[in-house]
């Protein structure tokens, strides 16, 4: 039964997405109540993203030691392929995670996408296509959590590359919309194609790409550290690590549920997760792991400091991603899966929160950017107090959910640095610790800057009535930021806790794993999260109508910029490519078209020249006759003499 239900796991959003894509477009001018076609898709969507979470609740109450189911699919020679899941309560925690996420930005959805805030206003006439290509959204991510063999998640893991591409386009009234999917698509599709790489390499060396297999497979180590490094590629491009993470707040151009679900659930969950799904591998390649500690490091750093500096809303909350997934992967770096995977459920919890409430504040203001914002605390309470939540679990305010989850992260990388404890070289929990404390002043302060701008001081558009969303939107927000606040105490109750691979802090006991040491531990980062807070607080109180970004002079174009980096790649890669490409294009057009043509045009222009004097008069024809006869009896004679 526990195989059917993870079976099924996938398979019901993948149904209801999939009929879905057979629904027409709504009709253009159709109002809400006239558009049956997307009542449909309203029911499909939350029906399949509804069903999967109540899947995902049974499987997590059941699952208590490792269940798999295989079968054969394809046998390539000795090299199996298998058809089957893989379930533990680390994967039912993340598809709880994963599916009520997805729920809550279907439900949200329905009343973000419309074309103004009254029940009878013209809809957004491609709304069916969207609801269905979130359910196969979620579908593909559920089939990366629960498959049993590396090449049924390498499908999922392209589904979601494809889907991502389709939502983040979705609005084609905005110019940067399609630009931002091409760009998410390809930057992700260069690390996929290490992944793939990295996927061969263990299933031929395991002679089956069954994952329980390629786990217990004594690989040689040249090939294992090979393999390693090739999915970090692919671990780089989807969850938007360094260098490969460029393509993240471009995709702000897409809607807000979908920045959510990306940010949150999806896409950038993935690489995380599919590290530890496949630890002991890594745990066995201490390069593998300095690499990754040194990925980690540069992203969480370059992602908040380039957060201080954005005046859009979504990409300070995008950069902020950036950042935290380098919490993640320095925890997995420094020997704690474990403490990588509870900042994962508690980051879903607080930034879908966070995206969803920018989402109703960007409704109300009709605006991204903060400068055009101002003083909504009065007029939007909810969201306020729910924005508030959600930043103060970003930050690590006790006792919300970051706070655990995040300190629990320091606390894994000081003792990686200070005990030498994990599998990679002390150095890199060193690196990785000083990173997440420099991280912990940094995020504090954009967080605080970001709530005063928006939400106190005075409104910098007076004109503008704001007011809390409607129903459809403000539920899910409430209902998020539940577990925002209190999913971190959930570490204190051990069913919870045994779900989770490894203890968080190596030196207690299975029960304890999400609990950090109370005491001098906490102190520190306590103390930075104060002093960043203290800072922002401190500048903008000076004027509140100026920005506090000011403070950091000639480094601001820098951090706005995330120091060029995208401007790099754009020289060192964009630009050569295409210049690569118009280099063959002229190649083709003028050589091998070229050949083609003008061999063309020489044999009709000889056609035409013989056609010419074929169609030569008589008596000339006749004096040519007599000149070419002439002409071959003098050179026979000067070839041959005189006989």
């Amino acid at each position: 039964m526990t195989g059917l239900l993870g079976a099924a796991l996938p398979a019901v959003p993948l149904v209801a997405g999939l009929i879905g894509l057979l629904l027409p477009p709504s009709p253009r001018g159709a109002t809400t109540g006239e558009d049956r076609a997307r009542r449909v898709a309203i029911g499909l969507g939350v029906a399949g993203a509804a069903g999967a979470l109540l899947i995902a609740l049974v499987l997590l109450a059941r699952v208590g030691d490792p269940v798999e189911t295989s079968t054969t699919w394809i046998d390539l020679g000795g090299l199996r392929v298998t058809l089957g899941v893989r379930l533990d309560g680390t994967a039912a925690l993340v598809a709880v995670a994963v599916t009520a996420v997805a729920l809550a930005v279907q439900v949200y959805s329905t009343a973000y996408l419309k074309r103004g805030p009254h029940d009878d206003v013209e809809v957004d006439h491609r709304y069916p296509p969207y609801a269905a290509q979130i359910s196969l959204f979620t579908a593909a991510m559920l089939l990366v959590v629960v498959a049993g063999d590396l090449v049924m998640l390498l499908v999922g893991w392209e589904v979601m590359g494809l889907c991502s591409y389709l939502l983040i386009a979705h609005d084609r009234r905005l110019p940067e919309a399609p630009a931002a999917a091409m760009k998410a698509f390809l930057v992700t599709r260069v690390g996929d194609v290490g992944f793939l790489l990295g996927i061969a390499l263990l299933g031929v060396s395991a002679g089956s790409f069954r994952i329980a297999d390629v786990l217990a497979h004594d690989h040689a180590t040249g090939t294992l550290t090979a393999a390693c490094l090739l999915l970090l590629a692919g671990v780089a491009g989807k969850s938007a690590q360094f260098p490969l993470h460029t393509w993240l707040p471009d995709a702000m151009a897409g809607p807000t549920p979908i920045s959510a679900l990306i940010h949150a659930a999806t896409m950038v969950a993935a690489g995380v997760y599919a590290v530890a799904r496949l630890y002991p591998l890594f745990e066995a390649t201490p390069t593998a792991l300095a690499v990754l500690g040194v990925m980690a490091s540069i992203t969480l750093l370059l992602g908040a400091l380039a957060a201080t500096a954005q005046d859009d809303l979504k990409r300070v909350l995008a950069w902020s991603t950036v950042s935290q997934i380098g919490y993640m992967t320095g925890a997995l770096a420094v020997g704690a899966p474990a403490a990588a995977l509870f900042h994962l459920l508690t980051h879903a919890a607080f930034k879908a929160l966070l995206f969803l409430a920018a989402g109703a504040v960007i409704h109300a203001v009709g605006s991204t950017l903060m400068s055009r914002m101002g003083g909504l605390r009065r007029d939007m309470p909810v969201t306020f107090w729910c924005t508030l939540i959600g930043l103060g679990a970003l930050a690590g305010v006790p006792p919300l959910s970051g706070f655990w989850s995040k300190d629990g992260v320091l606390a894994v990388a000081e003792a990686a640095a200070l005990d030498g404890t994990g599998p990679a070289p002390a150095w890199v929990g060193w690196l990785v610790w000083l990173a997440g404390l420099l991280g912990v002043v940094v995020t504090a302060w954009y967080a605080t800057r970001l709530l005063l701008r928006t939400f106190l001081g005075e409104p910098r558009m007076p004109l503008l009535r704001p007011h809390d969303p409607p129903a459809a939107m403000r539920w899910p927000v409430l209902l998020l930021a539940v577990p925002a606040a209190l999913l971190g105490l959930v570490g204190f109750v051990q069913p919870f806790a045994d779900r989770l691979l490894v203890p968080t802090v190596p030196t207690l006991a299975p029960g304890e794993a999400l609990l950090v040491h109370v005491g001098p531990a906490l102190l520190l980062p306590t103390a930075l999260l104060l002093l960043g807070a203290g800072l922002a607080w401190a500048g903008w109180h000076r004027d509140p109508a100026a920005d506090p970004a000011r403070a950091l002079g000639p480094l601001r174009p820098v951090f706005a910029r995330a120091f060029r980096l995208d401007d790099v790649q754009h020289a060192l890669v964009v630009r050569p490519a295409r210049a690569l490409a118009r280099l063959a294009r002229t190649g083709d057009e003028v050589g091998v078209d070229g050949l083609v043509e003008g061999s063309g045009r020489g044999a009709s222009g000889l056609g035409g020249g013989l056609a010419a004097l074929h169609r030569a008069a008589l008596p000339r024809a006749a004096a040519a006759v007599l000149a070419g006869a002439l002409l071959i009896g003098v050179a026979t004679v000067l070839i041959g003499g005189l006989p």
